[in-house]
């Protein structure tokens, strides 16, 4: 295997010493100029050779003493002094120092394609200002207050004590526009006050904000391999051992069967022509560079695996409320002779984080008292002991009533087991929806929506959207279950895409959980495979277009690869290929293959 490519690829934090090394372009050149020379005096093509190729013959022999025998350094190494024994001199001189420009600049386009993702996500801050002083990040506390900047960016996840200021989200999201903060609103770390002084209380450690968790997730995204780079790894740890033994049989079976024909030189430039870099290299960074390129859109994928089955979906699944629609309720009609149905409705739901419930709070607009006697049935409703009554609020299965036929989310309310009547809540369908469903559709996948509100809402959401299919009143157990079910009917991958908070379980399940709203939370971090740093669902289409663009550049380079090994090493074994065509079909090729899968960092 070319263990030495592989192993430079995988080492995100390590530089490879040709692109930091001063004098390698000097080496080149002087070693081109005592190859002149050499043709008056032959001694100096010895020194050139060491000059260009002296650091490969020291790595091979380092490897082998380590027990790494079959890297390229001793491919290289053994075709080359093999040259000089047989005195082909300038051959072998010009292999090294061709090898030596083709590993500058393969070396110089991984470099920059690593430095490329590195400013995208560029978002890590050095210090906090705390008590006028500047302090590390990891060092603040939660409930500090820290001052930020204009210019500056946000070091901590908080909240806004004072001040208002247009932050830059662009890092995070991939969207230019700023976005406006004021007292009172939360902020993530990663962002940049653009204009204004704040002063934001500390809610999370560093350890724990939504930059650190960014950080991490981008670091170990190559920790899991798709089923592409674990067959290159394991084609190369066969295929070299194999290529060499193939070289030692071309050079002893014919001589040992007396054929005529410079059998050791043919030997020679077969081990040149077989090294697997392009394979080696270009495969792990197109994957690479598929993920930067997703992040620069704010698409956070997780490692290659999912770029694999991303870019073949039979279907997405969509969640309603807060994926497709906005997530913002508002009460748009009550329906009872009680005139007391809205307060109790609103102490109910009280201790409620869900949307549903703010918007019932909101619409009462009045102060309520702490309610201790709550108890929240999941999928169901909420039942509370209010003012010696028992109330509950939910949906008809859970009061025991006829569903109403209305199309917004309809909140039903019994008080001491006698049904009074019922809220109607409406959301908004998100601007960018509408692109979302037909973008996927015109990529061939089939749209759609699984949910607990009623059947009229679902049905309102698909006919303004053109949705294929929707699922509704699914309690969060119907839903893995329709999942699964939809996952054994489909002939590709089904990918879910959900808020990341309730929908937990199902983004597990799914082929892909794609986390919708990802901004600055932790749930959709931690459960999703996949997480849209912004609230537009289109960016499930171009994560689908992303991924295939990637697995396409990733076949083109298998196929080229492969492709012009196998007919360099025919050619080479026939004794048709020389030296010259060897270094071509070892570094060309794989230079070749790098410049072709950093067009996986560039995406429309």
């Amino acid at each position: 295997m070319c263990e030495h490519c592989h192993e430079e690829e995988h080492s995100g934090h390590e530089e490879h010493e040709h692109s930091h090394d001063p004098y390698v372009v000097g080496r080149i050149i002087l070693s081109l100029l005592i190859f002149a020379a050499g043709f008056k005096l032959k001694p100096l093509f010895i020194l050139a050779y060491l000059i260009a190729g002296g650091d490969v013959l020291f790595k091979a022999a380092k490897n082998i003493v380590k027990g790494k025998v079959f890297d390229e350094n001793f491919l290289m190494g053994i075709a080359t002094v093999g040259a000089l024994a047989i005195r082909e001199y300038p051959e072998a001189v010009m292999v090294m120092v061709l090898y030596q420009i083709g590993e500058y600049f393969q070396h110089r386009a991984v470099e920059k394609s690593r430095h490329s993702i590195a400013e995208l996500m560029d978002i890590r801050p050095d210090y906090a200002n705390l008590d006028g002083e500047r302090v590390a990040p990891e060092t603040v506390k939660i409930g500090d207050v820290i001052t930020v900047k204009p210019g500056e960016k946000i070091p901590l996840d908080g909240v806004v004590l004072s001040g208002e200021a247009s932050v830059d989200t662009s890092a995070l999201t991939g969207e230019s526009v700023p976005r406006g903060v004021k007292t009172g609103d939360s902020v993530i770390s990663g962002c940049i006050d653009r204009n204004g002084l704040l002063k934001i209380q500390v809610t999370k450690e560093f350890g724990e904000s939504t930059v650190s968790k960014i950080l991490k997730l981008v670091e170990t995204s190559s920790s899991k391999k798709a089923k592409t780079e674990n067959f290159i790894t394991k084609f190369a740890r066969y295929y070299t051992p194999a290529v060499v033994g193939l070289a030692a049989a071309i050079a002893v079976v014919p001589w040992a069967l007396a054929i005529p024909g410079n059998w050791v030189s043919r030997a020679l430039t077969f081990l040149v022509i077989s090294c697997p870099c392009a394979l080696v290299i270009s495969v792990p960074l197109s994957f690479f560079a598929g993920i930067g390129g997703a992040s620069k859109q704010g698409i956070l994928i997780k490692g290659s695996t999912f770029i694999e089955t991303l870019s073949k979906p039979s279907a997405v699944v969509f969640d309603k409320t807060g994926t497709l629609t906005k997530g913002v309720f508002k009460v748009t009609e009550i329906v009872s002779e009680n005139p007391d149905l809205l307060k109790y409705a609103a102490f109910a739901e009280s201790a409620s984080s869900h949307p549903i419930a703010a918007a019932i709070r909101k619409e009462y607009g009045k102060e309520i008292p702490e309610i201790k006697d709550i108890k929240e049935i999941v999928g169901h409703g909420v039942e509370a002991v209010i003012e010696g009554k028992k109330v509950l609020a939910g949906n008809a299965k859970f009061i025991g009533c006829e569903p109403a036929d209305k199309s917004g989310t309809v909140v039903y309310v019994s008080v001491d087991g006698k049904y009074e009547g019922y809220i109607v809540i409406s959301d908004e369908i998100k601007e960018d929806s509408p692109r979302a469903i037909s973008d996927l559709q015109k990529l061939g996948v089939s749209t759609e929506i699984l949910t607990g509100d009623t059947y009229k809402a679902a049905e309102k959401v698909q006919k303004e959207l053109g949705v294929d299919k929707i699922y509704a009143e699914l309690l969060p157990e119907d839903k893995v279950n329709k999942l699964e079910e939809i996952i054994g009917n489909s002939a590709g991958s089904v990918i879910f895409a959900g808020d990341g908070i309730n929908d937990a379980p199902v983004l597990t399940r799914a082929d892909v959980g794609i986390a919708m709203g990802g901004l600055g939370s932790d749930a959709a971090i931690e459960a999703a495979d996949v997480v849209i740093m912004d609230d537009k669902p289109s960016k499930v289409a171009a994560a689908v277009k992303i991924s295939r663009k990637t697995m396409g550049i990733v076949k083109q380079n298998i196929v080229f690869a492969l492709g012009i090994k196998g007919l360099f090493l025919l050619l080479g074994g026939l004794g048709m290929m020389t030296m010259w065509g060897a270094v071509f079909a070892d570094v060309g090729v794989s230079l070749i293959a790098i410049l072709n899968a950093l067009r996986a960092m560039k995406n429309k």
